[in-house]
């Protein structure tokens, strides 16, 4: 399973790190990702690794703002999430899928995910 933490009230342009730690597997055999859910809107991805060399992903909303990481060691993965906008505002969800073995890569597709962590929610107000 993945249990987030880290959300929170924050200031418009400030920062926040949020946390998934896995257990019951190994998030270096996956594929990792972080999307987010607002009200009235469909969830969206915000970040993605989704290959083993561990090159990720963004969408152009949060290009060069949000930063996804995984500490393999402590088998947890993050979103530093900086500058941050009211447009932020969201539940957000870390989840992951398995690697293929033949590729060693699998596209972030939620529709695919293995497994979804809790949700965490993330409020960007003055």
């Amino acid at each position: 399973q993945l249990q987030a933490s880290g959300g929170g009230l924050v200031q418009p342009g400030g920062s926040l790190r949020l946390s998934c730690a896995a257990s019951g597997f190994t998030l270096n055999d996956y594929a990792i990702a972080w999307f987010r859910q607002a009200p009235g809107k469909e969830r969206e991805e915000v970040s993605c690794i989704s290959s083993y060399d561990g090159s990720a992903a963004y969408p152009d909303s949060v290009k060069g703002r949000f930063t996804i990481t995984k500490d393999n060691a402590k088998n947890t993965m993050y979103l530093q999430m900086n500058s941050l906008k009211p447009e932020d505002t969201a539940v957000y969800y870390c989840a992951a899928v398995r690697f293929d073995p033949a590729t060693m890569t699998r596209p972030c597709l939620s529709r695919i995910m293995n497994y979804w962590g809790n949700g965490t929610q993330v409020t960007v107000s003055s």
